[in-house]
C-alpha cells in the first residue's frame, strides 16, 4: 500500500466513508456508486525485516516510521481490520493443517450474513440496510449497542487510545458482526474486546497514525 502515491491513497477516503466517488470538473460534478471492500497489504518497512534484528537495516525503527507515515491517520482510521502477519518460518510449514477448514469458515460467514439479512428485513423500507457495515446513527445505537461490560470496555479503550468518533463507531460495527458469527443477539464484552484488537496502533503509540 505505501508504494502508491499519497494523493492516490487519499482519494480513497471519500469512497470508503460514504460509498460514493465524486469527480469534479469545471462544468460539472459527477457522483458514482463506489461501495467497495478494500483489501490491502504492506510490509512494516521498505525492506520488510523490521522484526528480524539479523536482517533489518541500520535505520530501524525510523525506517518503519517513515514508510508507514506514507498512509495518513484518517485513511488508516477507515480500515476496520488490521492484522499483523508474521513471517512464516520453515518449521511452521511442517505443522498440521488448522482444525477448521475454509469450507467451515465459509459456512459460518454465510450463516452470519443470513442473520443480518433477517434482522434488517424487519426494518421499515426507509431504514432498511443490507449489512452491519451500513449501520449508522440511531440504528447503530439500537442494533449494535454492547452490554454494560462491553460498553465500559469500549469507553475505556476509546479514552486511553484516543479513538476518533469514526473509530469508535467502526469498533461497534465489527463487534456486531463478531456477535453474529457467534449466533449471539447481544454484543458482549468478548466481541468488543476482539473488535478492539483489530484497531491499528501506530508506531509511537498513536492509534490515528499521526
Amino acid at each position: 500500500m505505501p508504494e502508491f502515491q499519497r494523493a492516490t491513497l487519499e482519494a480513497l477516503r471519500q469512497p470508503l466513508e460514504n460509498g460514493r466517488a465524486t469527480v469534479a470538473r469545471v462544468n460539472a460534478h459527477v457522483t458514482y456508486p463506489a461501495r467497495v471492500q478494500l483489501v490491502a497489504a504492506m510490509n512494516p518497512c521498505r525492506c520488510g525485516h523490521l522484526d528480524d534484528a539479523a536482517l533489518a537495516c541500520g535505520r530501524a525503527p525510523k525506517c518503519a516510521q517513515d514508510y508507514q507515515s506514507k498512509i495518513s491517520g484518517p485513511l488508516f482510521d477507515r480500515i476496520d481490520l488490521h492484522i499483523d502477519v508474521p513471517a512464516v518460518k520453515a518449521a511452521d510449514l511442517a505443522l498440521p493443517p488448522p482444525a477448521e477448514d475454509s469450507a467451515a469458515v465459509a459456512a459460518r460467514v454465510a450463516a452470519a450474513r443470513a442473520r443480518q439479512a433477517a434482522r434488517y428485513a424487519r426494518l421499515p423500507p426507509e431504514r432498511r440496510i443490507r449489512v452491519n457495515a451500513a449501520l449508522d446513527g440511531a440504528l447503530l445505537d439500537e442494533l449494535a449497542a454492547p452490554d454494560a461490560e462491553g460498553r465500559r470496555l469500549l469507553n475505556d479503550a476509546a479514552e486511553r487510545l484516543r479513538f476518533s468518533a469514526r473509530g469508535y463507531h467502526r469498533v461497534l460495527r465489527v463487534a456486531r458482526t463478531l456477535a453474529d458469527l457467534e449466533v449471539s443477539d447481544v454484543v458482549r464484552r468478548i466481541h468488543v474486546a476482539e473488535a478492539l484488537s483489530y484497531r491499528r496502533i501506530a508506531l509511537g503509540g498513536d492509534p490515528r497514525g499521526r
